[in-house]
Protein backbone atom coordinates (compact mmCIF):
# COMPACT_ATOMS: atom_id res chain seq x y z
CA UNK A 1 0.00 0.00 0.00
CA UNK A 2 2.76 2.42 0.98
CA UNK A 3 5.52 1.79 -1.54
CA UNK A 4 3.72 3.33 -4.51
CA UNK A 5 3.35 6.60 -2.64
CA UNK A 6 5.82 9.46 -2.22
CA UNK A 7 7.20 9.87 1.28
CA UNK A 8 6.61 12.87 3.53
CA UNK A 9 8.04 13.46 6.98
CA UNK A 10 7.17 15.95 9.70
CA UNK A 11 7.21 16.16 13.48
CA UNK A 12 6.55 18.16 16.63
CA UNK A 13 8.39 18.65 19.89
CA UNK A 14 6.64 17.17 22.92
CA UNK A 15 5.92 20.32 24.91
CA UNK A 16 2.53 19.23 26.24
CA UNK A 17 -1.06 19.48 25.05
CA UNK A 18 -1.68 20.94 21.60
CA UNK A 19 -3.79 24.03 20.94
CA UNK A 20 -5.85 25.23 18.01
CA UNK A 21 -2.83 27.01 16.53
CA UNK A 22 -0.98 23.68 16.36
CA UNK A 23 -3.99 22.03 14.78
CA UNK A 24 -4.55 24.58 12.01
CA UNK A 25 -0.84 25.28 11.59
CA UNK A 26 0.12 21.67 10.83
CA UNK A 27 -2.03 18.85 12.16
CA UNK A 28 -5.07 19.53 9.97
CA UNK A 29 -2.90 19.21 6.86
CA UNK A 30 -1.18 16.05 8.09
CA UNK A 31 -4.56 14.37 8.50
CA UNK A 32 -5.41 15.20 4.87
CA UNK A 33 -2.01 14.21 3.49
CA UNK A 34 -1.96 10.75 5.09
CA UNK A 35 -4.44 9.60 2.44
CA UNK A 36 -2.12 10.45 -0.45
CA UNK A 37 1.42 9.95 0.87
CA UNK A 38 3.45 7.51 2.90
CA UNK A 39 3.62 9.70 5.99
CA UNK A 40 6.12 9.59 8.85
CA UNK A 41 5.22 11.72 11.87
CA UNK A 42 7.67 11.94 14.75
CA UNK A 43 7.33 13.15 18.30
CA UNK A 44 10.84 14.59 18.38
CA UNK A 45 11.92 14.15 22.00
CA UNK A 46 15.64 14.53 21.24
CA UNK A 47 14.85 17.97 19.81
CA UNK A 48 13.11 18.84 23.06
CA UNK A 49 16.31 18.03 24.96
CA UNK A 50 18.33 20.57 22.99
CA UNK A 51 16.64 23.39 24.90
CA UNK A 52 14.90 21.68 27.85
CA UNK A 53 17.64 19.34 29.04
CA UNK A 54 17.70 20.64 32.62
CA UNK A 55 14.29 19.25 33.60
CA UNK A 56 13.00 16.14 31.86
CA UNK A 57 10.50 15.16 34.57
CA UNK A 58 7.48 15.80 32.32
CA UNK A 59 8.93 14.48 29.06
CA UNK A 60 7.11 11.13 29.00
CA UNK A 61 3.79 12.73 29.93
CA UNK A 62 4.28 15.37 27.25
CA UNK A 63 4.92 12.64 24.68
CA UNK A 64 1.64 11.03 25.70
CA UNK A 65 -0.23 14.36 25.46
CA UNK A 66 1.00 14.95 21.90
CA UNK A 67 0.17 11.39 20.87
CA UNK A 68 -3.35 11.72 22.31
CA UNK A 69 -3.94 14.95 20.41
CA UNK A 70 -2.55 13.57 17.15
CA UNK A 71 -4.66 10.43 17.25
CA UNK A 72 -7.84 12.15 18.42
CA UNK A 73 -7.48 14.83 15.72
CA UNK A 74 -7.39 12.19 12.99
CA UNK A 75 -3.91 10.78 12.42
CA UNK A 76 -4.62 7.14 11.65
CA UNK A 77 -1.91 4.53 12.42
CA UNK A 78 -3.35 2.43 9.60
CA UNK A 79 -2.59 5.24 7.15
CA UNK A 80 0.59 6.82 8.58
CA UNK A 81 3.55 5.95 10.79
CA UNK A 82 3.51 7.68 14.17
CA UNK A 83 6.54 7.19 16.43
CA UNK A 84 8.81 8.66 19.09
CA UNK A 85 12.10 9.89 17.62
CA UNK A 86 14.38 8.42 20.32
CA UNK A 87 13.04 4.93 19.61
CA UNK A 88 14.78 5.03 16.21
CA UNK A 89 18.46 4.52 17.10
CA UNK A 90 19.37 4.66 13.42
CA UNK A 91 18.57 8.39 13.53
CA UNK A 92 21.28 8.90 16.16
CA UNK A 93 23.90 7.08 14.08
CA UNK A 94 22.97 8.84 10.86
CA UNK A 95 23.03 12.17 12.72
CA UNK A 96 26.60 11.41 13.81
CA UNK A 97 27.67 10.51 10.28
CA UNK A 98 26.01 13.53 8.67
CA UNK A 99 27.54 15.83 11.29
CA UNK A 100 30.96 14.78 9.97
CA UNK A 101 30.24 16.46 6.63
CA UNK A 102 28.22 19.46 7.87
CA UNK A 103 30.24 22.70 8.24
CA UNK A 104 29.65 24.62 11.47
CA UNK A 105 28.99 27.76 9.40
CA UNK A 106 25.97 26.04 7.81
CA UNK A 107 24.51 25.41 11.26
CA UNK A 108 25.13 28.96 12.47
CA UNK A 109 23.40 30.56 9.48
CA UNK A 110 20.45 28.16 9.51
CA UNK A 111 17.19 30.17 9.95
CA UNK A 112 15.87 27.56 12.40
CA UNK A 113 18.93 28.01 14.63
CA UNK A 114 18.73 31.81 14.45
CA UNK A 115 14.99 31.82 15.26
CA UNK A 116 15.52 29.64 18.32
CA UNK A 117 18.36 31.86 19.54
CA UNK A 118 16.01 34.86 19.48
CA UNK A 119 13.09 33.04 21.10
CA UNK A 120 15.23 31.58 23.87
CA UNK A 121 17.35 34.64 24.59
CA UNK A 122 18.68 34.49 28.12
CA UNK A 123 18.38 30.71 28.38
CA UNK A 124 21.50 28.56 28.76
CA UNK A 125 21.61 26.93 25.33
CA UNK A 126 25.35 27.26 24.59
CA UNK A 127 25.66 23.52 24.04
CA UNK A 128 26.70 21.22 21.23
CA UNK A 129 23.25 19.64 20.97
CA UNK A 130 21.56 22.97 20.34
CA UNK A 131 24.11 24.03 17.73
CA UNK A 132 23.74 20.71 15.95
CA UNK A 133 19.99 20.38 16.08
CA UNK A 134 19.43 21.70 12.51
CA UNK A 135 21.54 18.74 11.38
CA UNK A 136 19.40 16.45 13.54
CA UNK A 137 16.31 17.92 11.91
CA UNK A 138 17.80 17.16 8.49
CA UNK A 139 18.54 13.61 9.64
CA UNK A 140 14.90 13.09 10.65
CA UNK A 141 13.96 13.80 7.03
CA UNK A 142 16.81 12.09 5.19
CA UNK A 143 16.73 8.83 7.15
CA UNK A 144 13.40 8.02 5.45
CA UNK A 145 14.47 9.54 2.12
CA UNK A 146 11.45 11.80 2.28
CA UNK A 147 10.60 13.48 -1.00
CA UNK A 148 8.46 16.17 0.64
CA UNK A 149 8.19 18.04 3.90
CA UNK A 150 4.83 19.77 4.50
CA UNK A 151 5.57 23.41 5.37
CA UNK A 152 4.13 26.88 5.04
CA UNK A 153 5.77 29.32 2.63
CA UNK A 154 7.57 31.12 5.47
CA UNK A 155 9.25 27.83 6.48
CA UNK A 156 10.87 27.03 3.13
CA UNK A 157 14.28 28.50 4.15
CA UNK A 158 14.34 26.12 7.12
CA UNK A 159 14.36 23.16 4.72
CA UNK A 160 17.38 24.32 2.75
CA UNK A 161 19.94 22.82 5.15
CA UNK A 162 18.47 19.35 4.62
CA UNK A 163 18.85 19.83 0.88
CA UNK A 164 22.44 21.05 1.25
CA UNK A 165 23.44 18.12 3.44
CA UNK A 166 21.84 15.64 1.03
CA UNK A 167 23.63 17.33 -1.88
CA UNK A 168 27.00 17.25 -0.09
CA UNK A 169 26.66 13.59 0.87
CA UNK A 170 25.70 12.64 -2.67
CA UNK A 171 28.70 14.57 -4.03
CA UNK A 172 31.14 12.87 -1.64
CA UNK A 173 29.82 9.32 -1.68
CA UNK A 174 27.46 8.91 -4.62
CA UNK A 175 23.73 9.32 -5.09
CA UNK A 176 21.99 8.27 -1.89
CA UNK A 177 19.51 10.87 -0.70
CA UNK A 178 16.80 12.75 -2.58
CA UNK A 179 16.86 16.49 -1.94
CA UNK A 180 13.63 16.98 0.04
CA UNK A 181 11.19 19.48 -1.39
CA UNK A 182 8.70 21.72 0.36
CA UNK A 183 5.12 20.55 0.11
CA UNK A 184 3.39 23.88 0.45
CA UNK A 185 0.29 23.72 2.60
CA UNK A 186 -2.16 26.34 3.73
CA UNK A 187 -1.82 27.10 7.41
CA UNK A 188 -4.16 29.36 9.33
CA UNK A 189 -2.45 31.58 11.92
CA UNK A 190 -4.91 31.91 14.78
CA UNK A 191 -4.91 34.75 17.29
CA UNK A 192 -4.80 33.89 20.96
CA UNK A 193 -7.04 35.21 23.69
CA UNK A 194 -5.04 38.46 23.86
CA UNK A 195 -4.83 39.08 20.12
CA UNK A 196 -1.25 37.91 19.74
CA UNK A 197 -0.41 34.71 17.86
CA UNK A 198 -1.78 31.71 19.75
CA UNK A 199 1.09 30.21 21.73
CA UNK A 200 1.58 28.12 24.83
CA UNK A 201 4.37 30.44 25.95
CA UNK A 202 2.02 33.46 25.78
CA UNK A 203 -0.54 31.60 27.92
CA UNK A 204 -3.24 32.69 25.45
CA UNK A 205 -4.13 29.33 23.90
CA UNK A 206 -7.30 27.29 23.50
CA UNK A 207 -6.35 23.60 23.74
CA UNK A 208 -7.87 20.72 21.80
CA UNK A 209 -8.56 19.07 25.17
CA UNK A 210 -10.21 22.06 26.88
CA UNK A 211 -13.59 21.30 28.44
CA UNK A 212 -16.75 23.15 27.34
CA UNK A 213 -16.58 25.17 30.55
CA UNK A 214 -12.95 26.12 29.92
CA UNK A 215 -13.82 27.18 26.37
CA UNK A 216 -16.66 29.40 27.62
CA UNK A 217 -14.39 31.01 30.21
CA UNK A 218 -11.49 31.58 27.82
CA UNK A 219 -13.61 32.98 25.00
CA UNK A 220 -15.35 35.24 27.52
CA UNK A 221 -11.97 36.78 28.37
CA UNK A 222 -11.01 37.56 24.76
CA UNK A 223 -10.10 41.10 23.77
CA UNK A 224 -12.70 42.80 21.58
CA UNK A 225 -13.00 46.30 20.06
CA UNK A 226 -11.58 48.61 22.78
CA UNK A 227 -13.55 51.57 21.37
CA UNK A 228 -16.86 49.84 22.01
CA UNK A 229 -18.09 50.90 25.46
CA UNK A 230 -21.82 50.08 25.41
CA UNK A 231 -23.65 47.10 23.96
CA UNK A 232 -25.39 49.14 21.24
CA UNK A 233 -22.24 51.05 20.18
CA UNK A 234 -21.16 50.25 16.59
CA UNK A 235 -18.22 47.83 16.64
CA UNK A 236 -15.26 47.14 14.41
CA UNK A 237 -14.91 43.36 13.94
CA UNK A 238 -11.51 43.68 12.28
CA UNK A 239 -9.83 44.64 15.58
CA UNK A 240 -11.64 41.94 17.56
CA UNK A 241 -9.83 38.68 18.40
CA UNK A 242 -13.14 36.88 18.80
CA UNK A 243 -14.18 37.83 15.26
CA UNK A 244 -10.89 36.47 13.90
CA UNK A 245 -11.85 33.07 15.36
CA UNK A 246 -15.41 33.45 14.08
CA UNK A 247 -13.90 33.50 10.57
CA UNK A 248 -12.62 29.98 11.16
CA UNK A 249 -15.38 28.39 13.22
CA UNK A 250 -18.58 30.12 12.08
CA UNK A 251 -20.56 29.28 8.94
CA UNK A 252 -20.36 32.00 6.28
CA UNK A 253 -24.02 33.09 6.51
CA UNK A 254 -23.83 33.34 10.30
CA UNK A 255 -20.48 35.11 10.04
CA UNK A 256 -21.92 37.82 7.80
CA UNK A 257 -24.88 38.26 10.12
CA UNK A 258 -22.56 38.55 13.12
CA UNK A 259 -20.41 41.12 11.32
CA UNK A 260 -23.41 43.23 10.28
CA UNK A 261 -24.92 43.16 13.75
CA UNK A 262 -21.59 44.08 15.32
CA UNK A 263 -21.07 47.03 12.99
CA UNK A 264 -24.66 48.17 13.60
CA UNK A 265 -24.54 47.74 17.36
CA UNK A 266 -27.27 45.08 17.20
CA UNK A 267 -25.29 42.39 19.04
CA UNK A 268 -23.17 42.81 22.14
CA UNK A 269 -19.73 41.32 22.71
CA UNK A 270 -21.05 38.88 25.34
CA UNK A 271 -23.60 37.38 22.93
CA UNK A 272 -21.04 37.33 20.12
CA UNK A 273 -18.55 35.45 22.30
CA UNK A 274 -21.21 32.96 23.37
CA UNK A 275 -21.87 32.13 19.70
CA UNK A 276 -18.15 31.63 19.18
CA UNK A 277 -17.79 29.40 22.24
CA UNK A 278 -20.73 27.26 21.07
CA UNK A 279 -19.15 26.88 17.62
CA UNK A 280 -15.75 26.03 19.11
CA UNK A 281 -17.29 23.38 21.34
CA UNK A 282 -19.15 21.85 18.38
CA UNK A 283 -15.87 21.63 16.48
CA UNK A 284 -13.87 20.21 19.40
CA UNK A 285 -16.45 17.78 20.75
CA UNK A 286 -15.53 14.77 18.55
CA UNK A 287 -11.81 15.38 19.13
CA UNK A 288 -12.37 15.72 22.86
CA UNK A 289 -14.50 12.55 23.03
CA UNK A 290 -11.94 10.45 21.18
CA UNK A 291 -9.14 11.87 23.32
CA UNK A 292 -10.95 10.95 26.54
CA UNK A 293 -11.44 7.41 25.23
CA UNK A 294 -7.76 7.04 24.31
CA UNK A 295 -6.59 8.61 27.57
CA UNK A 296 -8.53 5.95 29.46
CA UNK A 297 -6.38 3.31 27.74
CA UNK A 298 -2.78 4.64 27.68
CA UNK A 299 -1.36 1.19 26.90
CA UNK A 300 -3.20 1.33 23.56
CA UNK A 301 -1.47 4.64 22.76
CA UNK A 302 1.97 3.29 23.68
CA UNK A 303 1.27 0.20 21.55
CA UNK A 304 0.51 2.46 18.57
CA UNK A 305 3.74 4.40 19.12
CA UNK A 306 5.78 1.22 19.55
CA UNK A 307 4.32 -0.32 16.40
CA UNK A 308 5.05 2.90 14.53
CA UNK A 309 8.63 2.86 15.82
CA UNK A 310 9.05 -0.73 14.62
CA UNK A 311 7.93 0.23 11.10
CA UNK A 312 10.11 3.35 11.11
CA UNK A 313 13.18 1.38 12.28
CA UNK A 314 12.77 -1.13 9.46
CA UNK A 315 12.81 1.69 6.93
CA UNK A 316 15.64 3.62 8.63
CA UNK A 317 17.81 0.50 8.89
CA UNK A 318 17.80 0.11 5.10
CA UNK A 319 18.96 3.72 4.67
CA UNK A 320 21.68 3.37 7.29
CA UNK A 321 22.98 0.16 5.75
CA UNK A 322 23.35 1.98 2.43
CA UNK A 323 25.08 4.95 4.10
CA UNK A 324 27.56 2.71 5.91
CA UNK A 325 28.40 0.97 2.67
CA UNK A 326 28.85 4.25 0.79
CA UNK A 327 31.17 5.57 3.54
CA UNK A 328 33.14 2.30 3.71
CA UNK A 329 31.99 1.68 7.28
CA UNK A 330 30.48 -1.70 6.59
CA UNK A 331 32.60 -4.33 8.39
CA UNK A 332 34.25 -7.12 6.41
CA UNK A 333 32.61 -10.50 6.55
Amino acid sequence: MYMAKDIIMSGMRPTGKLHLGNYFGALENWVKLQNDYKSFHAIVDWHALTTAYEDTSELQQNIMEVALDWLSAGLDPDKCIVYVQSEIKEIAELFLLLSMITPVSWLERCPTYKDQLKQLEGKNIANYGFLGYPCLMATDILVFKAKYVPVGEDQIPHLELSREIARRFNYLYGDTFPEPEALLTEAKVLPGLDGRKMSKSYENAIYLSDSPEEIQKKVGSMITDPQRIRKNDPGNPEVCSAYALHKVFTELADLRETEEKCRGGAIGCVACKKRLADNLNSFLEPIRNKRESLAASPDTVWDILNEGAKKAREFAAITLEEVREKMNLKPRK
